[in-house]
């Protein structure tokens, strides 16, 4: 290299990462839900079906008004009527319910009526309404919560996933009409609102980590070199990375969500130790004598492949996380496995050229500090060949107790459990699981098996309400509206509006009372695209159900199967369990296999560079069992402190494999070089301890303190990654300095000779 390739690499660098820098202006921010659905599930090509016949069960939003003194309060209902009246002239929604603004309908021969629930406007009437609405169970339990104290409102909207901006105003307007009216306490939930809210999140938790990992790199840059180029280069090369996939992103449409605001820590933790190998071997080549040009040839050449290689493994075990069935984690992987290798070549493209331009650096030659690396290097590894055999021992003992631990963990997950347990959006979804049932979508379809039935025949209906029945004392689902709804009002509406004639009608008498204003109904298909579609024959049975955790839904999702299994009959109907809740929970059953599948791949690619280097089963084995055991004790911390599977934690396992083998690759291609100089095995090994000893232990605890950035985060998730990660790196540190050695000591036979013969030496 000489100066004019020198400089004509940084302006190329530095040209694209202005393009890139540029684009950054175009990186959005995004946390759709619906992109957490596995991919190439039936299910989910039924729900969009579904989807398509009815809506979006996501469009909606619960609020929730508590009044301390009891909602029958005619103050308190005036303020719920102007509210739902506001909010009614909303473009955005298309129906809002609340306990002003329903009317009961009675049909009489002189027409039909309509009468309101309540009479805000008139305080005489409410004792009366409030008996009235007691009577009516299923409208109280829609709308007046378990202690009497709040109401609910109910807003279906138009789908907003699509435009942010309109989702931001039509929040930002509901917000600031339900502080208008000043009430004791109130609680929104749904998916626009939440989305809204985990956006925000992430654009603070993306500068967080972002400002974090610069001070945490200037901090271990200053401690480590002290001198100027040896903060601000290494900080420009890993900046420079972060910038180019960041702005690739955006270059490409893919926004930041919950798993990409990780992408930038990773990227400076990653690629400080790709610069830390190199820069380290090039200042000890400069100690050792060497002349500038020749120190950074020597550097490149002894570092190079290695850092390619654990480039390469770091970049798999991001890549193995596409096998996943859940689009975000698939994107995470490709898009951080790039973002490894951008790393990698700016590393070696700004480094070289900047320590070629730059005058030779001040290098100290004092001995006192390399003294100490090599004084404490030296009794480690003298320790390890005295205790080989009790380290395999000992290892194998760990295997077995994290193996227990292993058995334990549980594959679970909560829609926002990964929010703090004070955080309001939490508070809301708490309320309302306590209050009205829950505040997750559920659906069921229904599907009518005969050509000459609809939903609205009996014998469908009363399959329906054997259902509904059973979703309500068993699964425990709120706010259940289906078809039979329908059925169930115009019955009480034909019978004066008395809260006793709410159900199926139970003769053919009976059922002939309602047929005219039903017709009337179906003719206006007025529920059409709501409760039924495809002329009645497919019809639509809706909820919400509390955040109760996948495992256990996953269960009581499985019990309403065999119960259907159990009470269809003839053909009358089918049944299927539908909906973005059960896809979500869905996706938790794909956790544990992906994990496996992708661990099983990124072993493989170790292997057969353990493999390559030393055409040697022994060495594979050798290679992998370090890094097998740190993914066991970690597994084994999961399951004895309770630490469930689930969507974020699920990757902790191929990251900290790809990330913590780098070091085994690093120390066992130093060992190989040892080899092939015509070193006898011990020795190569001391050589090989001595040199690496340091530079993995730095880069390690680098590594380790970068992801222990995370534990900043408020999601619960994003904490556990973290520190999951950071523990990974730590055992695996300590089992390459101990198990590893022995390893090679007891099972790899190249020029054997008697360790016990050259401790003298160490």
């Amino acid at each position: 290299m000489n100066k004019n390739i020198a400089r004509s690499a940084l302006i190329i660098i530095l040209i694209i990462s202005s393009f890139f820098g540029f684009k950054l202006l175009d990186l959005k921010f995004n946390y759709v839900f619906e992109d957490f659905f596995p991919v190439d599930d039936p299910e989910l090509a039924f729900y969009q079906d579904y989807a398509n016949k009815f809506e979006n069960d996501n469009d909606y939003l619960l609020i929730g008004i508590r009044h301390n003194e009891g909602i029958f309060d005619g103050t308190f209902l005036q303020a719920i009527d102007r509210l739902t009246k506001n909010l009614e002239s909303n473009p955005m929604v298309n129906t809002i319910s609340s306990i002003t603004n329903i009317k009961q309908p009675i049909i009489s021969p002189a027409g039909v009526f309509y009468i309101p629930l309540t009479h805000p406007d008139q305080p005489n009437k409410l004792a009366a309404d409030s008996v009235r609405l007691y009577k009516q169970k299923e409208l109280r339990s829609h709308l007046i919560s378990k202690d009497g104290k709040s109401t609910l409102v109910i807003i279906r909207h138009i789908p907003l996933e699509d435009n942010k901006g309109k989702a931001n105003t039509f929040i930002n307007d509901l917000i600031s009409h339900l502080e208008i009216y000043q009430f004791d306490n109130y609680y929104v939930a749904g998916k626009t609102y939440a989305q809204g809210i985990f956006v925000e999140k992430l654009k603070s938790e993306l500068l967080l980590f972002f400002s974090a990992s610069i001070i945490l790199v200037v901090l271990f840059l200053a401690i480590a070199y002290r001198n100027w180029w040896g903060i601000l280069i290494p900080l420009t090369i890993v900046c420079c990375a972060s910038i180019w996939i960041l702005g690739f992103m955006a270059l490409v449409g893919k926004s930041l969500d919950i798993l990409m605001v990780l992408l930038p820590t990773i990227m400076f933790v990653v690629g400080m130790s790709d610069v830390i190998h190199l820069m380290t071997k090039y200042i000890e080549n400069l100690r050792h004598g060497h002349k500038k040009g020749k120190a950074i040839k020597k550097a490149l050449k002894e570092v190079g492949v290695a850092t390619f290689l654990t480039s390469l493994t770091t970049a798999v075990g991001f890549l193995t996380l596409m096998t996943a069935a859940i689009k975000p984690i698939q994107e995470f992987g490709m898009y951080t496995a790039l973002g490894v290798f951008i790393a990698f070549i700016v590393t070696f493209t700004v480094l070289p050229a900047c320590m070629f331009l730059l005058p030779r650096p001040s290098v100290s030659y004092r001995h006192e500090h390399r003294t100490t690396w090599v004084g404490f290097l030296s009794k480690s590894l003298l320790s390890v060949i005295r205790h080989r055999k009790r380290l395999v021992i000992g290892s194998i003992l760990i295997c077995l107790i994290s193996a227990i631990g292993l058995s334990r963990i549980e594959i679970n997950t909560y829609l926002i459990e990964d929010l703090p347990q004070d955080d309001p959006l939490k508070k809301s979804f708490t309320f309302f699981d306590q209050q009205f049932g829950g505040s997750r979508p559920f659906e069921v379809a229904v599907e009518v098996g005969s050509d000459k039935a609809s939903v609205f025949s009996p014998e469908v209906a009363w399959e329906i309400e054997k259902i509904n029945e059973y979703l309500i004392n068993v699964h425990k689902v709120g706010g259940l509206v289906s078809s039979n709804t329908i059925i169930k009002s115009l019955f009480q509406s034909v019978n004066g509006g008395h809260p006793d004639f709410y159900r199926l009608p139970s003769s053919k008498k009976e059922w002939n009372t309602i047929q005219k204003p039903l017709s009337r109904l179906i003719k206006k298909k007025e529920f059409d695209g709501t409760l039924t579609a495809d002329h009645q024959k497919v019809g639509r049975i809706s909820g919400w159900i509390a955040d109760i955790g996948s495992n256990i839904s996953l269960q009581m999702n499985e019990g309403f199967r065999q119960f259907v299994k159990e009470i269809k009959q003839n053909n009358v109907a089918d049944f299927t369990l539908t909906g973005t809740s059960n896809l979500i929970d869905k996706n938790n059953l794909y956790l544990a296999q992906n994990m496996f599948k992708g661990l099983a791949i990124a072993f493989c690619v170790v292997a057969l560079i353990a493999g390559f280097l030393f055409k040697s089963w022994r060495m594979v084995l050798i290679s992998l069992v370090p890094n097998v055991i740190p993914l066991l004790m970690v597994a084994a911390i999961m399951g004895y402190f309770g630490i469930s599977l689930k969507l974020s934690t699920s990757i902790v396992f191929t990251i900290a494999f790809g990330i913590a083998v780098d070091d085994t690759l690093h120390f066992i291609s130093k060992f190989k070089l040892e080899l092939n100089k015509g070193k006898t095995q011990i020795y190569a090994l001391k050589r090989t301890y001595l040199s690496t000893g340091k530079a993995i232990i730095v880069t390690s605890s680098v590594l380790s303190g970068g992801f222990l950035i995370l534990l900043l985060s408020s999601f619960g998730g994003t904490f556990y990654t973290g520190l999951l990660i950071s523990l990974t790196l730590v055992f695996a540190l300590v089992i390459d300095l101990t198990l590893l050695p022995a390893l090679i000591l007891l099972f790899f036979n190249h020029n054997h000779k008697n360790p016990s013969n050259v401790i003298k030496t160490i």
